[in-house]
């Protein structure tokens, strides 16, 4: 017999530690846990007015339900991507002024010439011809600017450029809490909607995303919790179902606590903390052996690839009882290979660009990988009998 949710939340509360790192596979209930943590911390009640100041800051999917397109169904011209009106968009856009900030950052996640343009107030006639008004930043159009003062007109981005476009709203307003919160004295700081605010929840903020931008996702919200300082008393707690995310905020980030969270048959939860490497708290090396496989089969390996590439050998070296993971490398060129390996992958969790590789480091890639499932025999297959 397992735990609640809110039970789970309870722990995660009482452990006063400044970040929680929770890996779940899908539907394990980490939504589910974050609106449970949520209202363990900062319950609605009927006595809070419009000057409450939050103690939870959360990204889930429901983050991401703020958000809806309306498609221009009639012309097909005027596609918007419409914003409910919610306390999370208007911290960040009408009293912080931010809307520079995201579109900054929004086309670092995306391309340079991908350009988001929000609303300001204007009036408009409803069905019965009353005149009613359409508060700012409540739409948002896209359009890719050519550099002759032209552009595309209004798009729909992908799901992908849709997902990079809420969470650089929400990565904005995390980085303003966090410039804020640092400043000690609470009467020097730019506004006070902060000074409540005693969790930050991240939920899964992976979807849709390709690898690259994973990865620079990670860091930056790895940066963001370094640069908290530890005495404004902020703490993060971030659940994922991505073993890559939580790879590298597991390498980028100390003085973390790592849990598993697991749905049992019972519909009870379970929590339970994992100690040592990132690659020794849950099993996924052949999701990482896959994802080799198949870049090198379409050619299109990067420089994060060493970093999945040597964390295959650590919990091949792991599985197997090697004291060390570059044991396993080839005994002519192990401490070549060593150094390449350490070089590239630990330049992938760096805020460097990430290149793409020369064809010698390519070949690289493969000849490990190679090495690793003909000499290491609980991945090889016995042929089948004629």
């Amino acid at each position: 017999m397992g735990q609640t949710l809110t039970e789970i939340a309870e722990t995660l509360r009482d452990a006063d530690k400044k970040v929680q790192l929770i890996y779940a596979f899908n539907a394990s209930g980490k939504t589910r846990l974050s609106r449970d943590f949520r209202d363990l911390i900062d319950p609605k009640t009927e006595e809070r007015d419009d000057d409450h100041r939050p103690k939870v800051l959360y990204y889930n999917a429901f983050t991401e339900d703020l958000f809806y397109w309306d498609n221009d169904l009639t012309g097909d011209t005027e596609r918007k991507l419409c914003i409910q009106p919610n306390a999370f968009t208007k911290s960040a856009f009408e009293d912080l002024g931010l809307d520079l900030n995201v579109i900054t950052v929004f086309q670092r996640y995306t391309q340079p010439n991908l350009t988001p343009r929000f609303n300001q107030e204007y009036k408009i006639k409803d069905k019965d011809g009353k005149e009613v008004t359409v508060p700012a930043f409540s739409k948002v159009t896209f359009s890719l600017e050519r550099g002759t003062d032209t552009s595309t007109g209004n798009l729909k981005i992908s799901k992908g450029e849709e997902s990079n476009f809420i969470w650089s709203v929400f990565y904005c307003l995390l980085d303003q809490v966090v410039s804020t919160r640092n400043i000690t004295e609470v009467d020097d700081r730019e506004t006070d909607q902060f000074n409540d605010l005693e969790y930050v929840f991240i939920d899964d903020p992976v979807s849709s995303l390709d690898e690259n931008h994973l990865i620079q996702l990670a860091v930056d919200v790895a940066d963001l919790i370094k640069r908290s300082d530890t005495a404004n008393g902020l703490k993060f707690i971030i659940t994922t179902h991505s073993p890559l995310f939580f790879n590298v905020l597991f390498n980028e980030l100390r003085n973390k606590t790592c849990f598993m969270l697991s749905r049992l048959e019972d519909g009870t939860f379970e929590l339970t903390e994992k100690n040592g490497d990132s690659n020794q708290s849950f099993s996924y090396h052949l999701y990482l052996k896959q994802t080799l496989e198949e870049a090198i089969a379409a050619d299109k390996i990067e420089r994060y690839h060493f970093t999945l590439l040597r964390n295959l050998y650590e919990k091949t070296s792991n599985f197997l009882g090697y004291p060390r993971w570059s044991e396993l490398l080839p005994g002519d060129q192990q401490l070549y290979l060593n150094r390449i390996i350490q070089f590239t992958s630990h330049g992938t969790l760096s805020s460097e660009a990430i290149a793409v590789p020369s064809p010698q480091e390519k070949q690289t890639v493969k000849l490990l990988l190679d090495h690793l499932r003909n000499n290491y025999s609980y991945w090889q297959e016995e042929a089948p009998n004629a």
